[in-house]
């Protein structure tokens, strides 16, 4: 079974990036504002249509992590948007631009998708229990038991002849840290290299390979993975420790919605009739050649 991934820390390139179904990875929290408490207040009206404090609620659900400004600025602003919304609504409406077959296709496209993601929120908080996540826990932590990982440091270049360039300046002993700063092309340059603790599932194969070898405080030959050229030293091994419950609860909560979701999605698929009528064409010949190398 896969490590319980959400336990470590975000991992930095060159992870083994996981990754759950798009239909899955949302976020199911529903976001509340004071406006929501009274939802059906009218706030405003606009050739005699309401617009409604719940109407508030969801324009900043909307567009609202774009807005600078807060309280009774960021309210005006959200009302002022939803006038000028209803104005342009009344025009198109005048206009018929929602009597044709493209807009009604979109129109029932974004029904269903709301209609989709309002059962997974509902369904994934409802899977949600204190006894399933201690379960899942118990599970996790067993498996983690007695695993190793270690600290590392390293700095990606583009080639071959960089990486030499850069190991040779380190056997002369120039500092590692620093000369990541100047020469890593990784996110992580800012850092030193810093990759922090890792499993080794968390890498590449061939990073990983090759960090798991060494010694405390040394540091590796060049090696090339897809991401470029790396030169990985290492700063500590040990024991994966194991995270207290109260940690990783919020974790464990997300974890065990989305596996309940997954499950509802396959059993879906399993009870439904579906008729799939139309399958992608085959691949031309030379594009299948390349996909094939």
């Amino acid at each position: 079974m896969m490590p319980f991934s959400p336990f470590a820390r975000p991992p930095y390139r060159p992870v083994r990036k996981l990754a759950w179904g798009a239909a899955l990875a949302f976020g199911w929290a529903i976001a509340t504002t004071a406006w929501a408490a009274d939802a059906d207040r009218v706030i405003a009206r606009v050739n005699g249509i309401d617009i409604k404090a719940g109407d508030l609620t969801l324009a900043d659900e909307d567009i609202g992590s774009n807005l600078p400004m807060t309280g009774e600025a960021r309210r005006d602003y959200l009302t002022r948007y939803l006038i000028d919304m209803q104005l342009i609504v009344q025009a198109a409406e005048a206009k018929k631009l929602g009597d044709n077959d493209e807009f009604k296709r979109r129109l029932n496209y974004a029904h269903n998708k709301f209609l989709m993601e309002r059962y997974l929120q509902t369904e994934g908080k409802a899977a949600v229990s204190d006894a399933a996540m201690h379960d899942l826990y118990q599970q996790v932590t067993k498996e983690m038991a007695g695993e190793q990982e270690i600290h590392a440091r390293h700095i990606l270049v583009a080639s071959e002849d960089d990486a030499k360039a850069v190991f040779e300046q380190l056997r002369k002993g120039a500092d590692f840290a620093a000369l990541a700063k100047e020469k890593s092309k990784d996110p992580s340059s800012s850092e030193g290299g810093d990759l922090g603790y890792f499993t080794r599932d968390r890498m590449v194969p061939e990073f990983a390979d090759a960090a798991f070898k060494l010694q405390v405080g040394q540091i590796s030959d060049p090696v090339k993975t897809e991401f470029g050229w790396h030169i990985i030293k290492l700063e500590d091994k040990r024991t994966r420790p194991i995270p207290e419950f109260d940690k990783v609860k919020d974790q464990l909560e997300n974890m065990v919605a989305r596996k309940a979701l997954s499950e509802q999605v396959a059993k879906m698929r399993a009870d439904a009739k579906i008729e799939q009528l139309e399958t992608p064409p085959a691949p031309a010949a030379d594009a299948a050649g390349k996909a094939a190398k």
